[in-house]
């Protein structure tokens, strides 16, 4: 056994423990709006600190996960945890967009999408509060996709294009699936204020969205220059550290009443110079 193929048996062995006892966790970072400053939505992101393995990123167990048949009841913990989250929030008083990451292997479950609008009966949250994101790379196969994509927007779920930019969906496959966001990879953000030609692909990627009739969001803002460039090439949402660390739920209850926007311009002219803005509360459902 190679060294890279015994590592990835062992994180194979100590996630799926960790998926029977409880050594996951779930980490929310906010999305701001750049024309108000408001929070429109958290992404929830799963954490793991092993005893043995120590942190592990989920840009090491995820492929672990997918390529040793954990990545179901990866995906399943994660749903039922975030909803979950989303329903104590609720009784506190707080209603927020919930973004999940979901992997192009569950989506070959065509009733996905009736397990995950049973998910948000269960917890009393309208499918129209939650969003799946999907990694650009798992567009490459459009009929296989197709109908498990439509099927969730039929039911009001929302459908995010992650990362694009770094994988291998053509502007024939974004046309043909039924997206409603549009996340701009990190990778072109973290580049825009020092590179002419990163601004010039983060202002064409937001233009097609817009003229797709999609949200355009940018991942990875670091820093109040980035901030400043995305609100003047018409960026729509705005996620990165500049904004919010992502932070577990409790946390982020506490975060969200002493936000301030780190853009006193980003604010619009209904907020007010220096408001301290909340998150949208949206009226309950029936």
């Amino acid at each position: 056994m190679t060294a890279a193929s015994a590592w990835e048996h062992k994180v194979a062995t100590r996630l799926q423990l960790a998926l029977g006892r409880g050594g996951l966790s779930l980490a929310y970072q906010p999305k701001m709006h750049l024309g108000t400053g408001t929070v429109t939505g958290v992404e929830a992101v799963a954490r793991w600190d092993d005893a043995e393995l120590g942190v592990v990123s989920p840009a090491e167990f995820v492929p672990v996960a997918e390529s040793c048949g954990l990545i179901d009841a990866l995906t399943q913990w994660v749903l039922e945890t975030a909803v979950r989250q989303w329903a104590e929030w609720r009784e506190q008083g707080s209603q927020t967009h919930l973004s999940v990451n979901v992997s192009a292997l569950n989506l070959r479950d065509l009733f996905l999408p009736d397990h995950i609008q049973r998910l948000c009966m269960a917890e009393g949250m309208p499918c129209e509060f939650l969003t799946v994101e999907v990694t650009e790379s798992a567009t490459q196969n459009v009929m296989r996709l197709l109908d498990t994509l439509t099927r969730f927007r039929i039911k009001g779920i929302q459908v995010s294009l992650d990362d694009f930019g770094t994988g291998y969906s053509s502007l024939l496959q974004l046309r043909q699936l039924p997206y409603s966001e549009i996340k701009i990879d990190q990778c072109f953000v973290k580049d825009l204020a020092a590179s002419e030609e990163a601004r010039l692909i983060v202002k064409a990627v937001i233009d097609l969205a817009h003229g797709m009739g999609l949200v355009a969001t940018a991942e990875g803002v670091e820093d109040v220059e980035t901030l400043e460039l995305l609100r003047g090439i018409g960026c729509d949402d705005a996620q990165g550290f500049l904004i919010a660390e992502p932070m577990d739920g409790r946390r982020l209850v506490e975060w969200l009443m002493r936000f301030t926007p780190p853009l006193a311009a980003a604010t619009g002219p209904d907020t007010g110079h220096g408001q301290v803005l909340r998150m949208h509360h949206h009226a309950a459902a029936a």
